[in-house]
């Protein structure tokens, strides 16, 4: 199964190798004799991918910071402080689970115009900084954090911050490895909301680049498929790195003692 699943992207892999005479070919080559790398560097010369791929990254990192600080937070605060309205605040929070993006799209771009930033990247970092599904999974990961560990804390002095940042922050590294995969993914290949938001060609992401080089009569089928294989590193190695953390975060997310 796992083959079958994979064969499109090795197929995609193989085939930003292949020379045009190769990728047309009847029947279709799997391998190629002669690799070359022209389409990579046609991507780079003529597409302007350098700058989308900037773009891109500046969004996606900026916008993964945002997202861990905020959901961190409001996790830990929803799982360890009991104030008046707290389970109705993680009730309505959560249920925007089940608002689809597109009911709400059109009040968020009104927003996003009236503070100015319609045409700015900050429009695509700043509205999906607070996720929903960020909050839910720090706050049952930090369930299973004992309350008389941070009692203790307090009673030896310990400031409200210090607990957060010296306690929690190292006791959620898991759980916050799974966010930032979860929010690197989302921003990276998201593509309806940076066209919305986003109308300079300079500014475009890279979904949107990869989206405008089909031409009208003619679709540059090498250069395509380089880009769409230079897109699939960043969240690969973000993965790599991360993969220990991500298969214990998901492990123990929503488990208490």
């Amino acid at each position: 199964m796992s083959l079958i699943i994979i064969s499109p992207v090795i197929w995609i892999v193989l085939s930003s190798f292949k020379g045009p005479i190769d990728l047309y070919s009847w029947p279709p080559k799997f391998f190629t004799n002669n690799p070359t790398f022209e389409n990579f560097f046609m991507a780079f010369q003529k597409g302007n991918f350098g700058l989308y791929f900037w773009n891109s990254l500046v969004v996606t990192v900026s916008a993964t910071v945002l997202t861990l600080i905020i959901n961190t937070m409001a996790g830990y605060a929803l799982s360890k402080y009991r104030f008046k309205g707290d389970a109705l605040i993680l009730f309505l929070f959560l249920s925007t689970l089940a608002i689809p993006l597109e009911v709400i799209m059109t009040p968020i771009f009104t927003v996003i115009s009236k503070l100015g930033l319609y045409n700015n990247l900050l429009g695509l970092i700043i509205p999906p900084a607070a996720t929903p599904m960020g909050v839910f999974l720090i706050r049952q990961y930090l369930l299973t954090v004992p309350d008389d560990l941070l009692e203790a804390a307090r009673i030896d002095g310990a400031s409200e911050w210090r607990i957060f940042w010296n306690i929690i922050i190292p006791i959620a590294k898991p759980v916050i490895a799974v966010l930032a995969i979860f929010s690197f993914m989302w921003r990276w290949d998201d593509y309806i909301w940076p066209l919305i938001v986003i109308s300079d060609p300079s500014k475009y992401t890279i979904q949107l680049a990869i989206a405008n080089f089909i031409g009208e009569f003619r679709v540059d089928w090498g250069s395509l498929l380089a880009m769409s294989v230079i897109t699939m590193v960043p969240v690969l190695i973000v993965f790599i790195i991360f993969q220990k953390q991500f298969v214990k975060g998901i492990a123990t997310s929503g488990l208490k003692d």
